[in-house]
């Protein structure tokens, strides 16, 4: 946890507006290094989001940059019972999958997968990409699907990031990522009510929370925000108190995203990459990727990640 009192803004909302506060904790990922914000042991979810993979932490020094002839691998690996988003702030790789995408992502699109009843996938740098090195930061979450979509049909969505709504505030430009905010709807997939914003604030701005939606959290992506009194730093979520009147305050540049909805219809079972409402259908799901009876990537058959021990 992190995040001490900070000198409180006049109109900053609710002083108890903070329910928790979640530092991302350094994991690699496909040679790249990762903060994994959720799920913690205090908070398995925010709406329907069981995971949050924040790409390259910026830290101090700014995003990482990957040297000539690195890149991001991951080989095929599956999924059951849940939807994975990516969305990037900078560099891309090539998503593949069992349903027969192919796509490049770039900053400030979005690929949304329904996992449903099992589906595989690939990331990798691109072999130019790759050959010129770069930097690579962004954001990969999963939602839980609802449990009478569990066993959906796998599927693919790639929305560019011209074809998303962008909203201008005071100081700030937001982008609806998926879901529905601030009046407007991102043609994103979504089968639950859902809150995936980006917010860009200049410095000094300030932005009320949207607060349509019964859970949200606040995750910092670069710079610092004040939130009831707090300083949240980079790489730092905060998740709000349900009905909580919040405003955000940037004394310098900051990005923020901004994630939640409704509350899952039960408790979720996660294991390595399977989310699932009984424990019997992550059984299954193992078995099924022991024995080989997923599908296969086409373009990337060679490779898949093992079950771990």
């Amino acid at each position: 946890m992190t995040g001490g009192r900070d000198e409180a803004d006049p109109d900053d909302g609710d002083a108890d507006a903070i329910e928790l506060l979640i530092e991302g904790r350094p994991r690699e990922l496909g040679g790249v290094p990762v903060r994994r914000v959720l799920p913690v042991a205090r908070r398995r979810a925010v709406g329907p989001f069981v995971f949050l993979d924040h790409l390259g932490h910026p830290g101090h020094l700014g995003p990482p940059t990957l040297a000539p002839g690195q890149g991001v691998d991951v080989p095929p690996h599956p999924h059951i019972g849940l939807a994975t988003i990516t969305y990037l702030f900078d560099g891309g790789f090539v998503h593949r999958d069992s349903t027969g995408a192919h796509q490049p992502i770039r900053p400030g699109d979005v690929n949304w997968m329904i996992a449903g009843r099992g589906v595989v996938h690939s990331e990798r740098t691109a072999p130019e990409a790759r050959a010129a090195g770069g930097p690579l930061h962004g954001v990969q979450t999963w939602v839980a699907l609802p449990q009478a979509d569990e066993e959906l049909a796998p599927s693919f969505e790639h929305h560019p990031a011209a074809t998303l709504p962008h909203l201008a505030r005071a100081g700030a430009t937001l982008t609806i990522i998926a879901g529905a905010a601030y009046g407007a709807t991102a043609p994103t997939g979504v089968r639950s009510p859902t809150l995936y914003v980006h917010a860009r604030l200049a410095p000094g701005a300030s932005l009320d929370v949207d607060d349509t939606h019964a859970e949200r959290a606040v995750h910092v992506v670069a710079g610092e925000v004040a939130c009831a009194g707090r300083a949240v730093p980079a790489g730092v979520m905060a998740v709000l108190r349900p009905g909580a009147a919040v405003r955000l305050h940037a004394r310098a540049a900051a990005d923020v995203l901004l994630i939640g909805g409704a509350p899952l219809d039960g408790p979720r079972h996660i294991e390595w990459n399977f989310v699932s409402s009984t424990r019997a259908r992550i059984e299954q799901a193992k078995a099924d990727w022991r024995a080989d009876r997923f599908p296969r990537v086409p373009g990337d058959e060679h490779e898949r990640v093992p079950l771990p021990a």
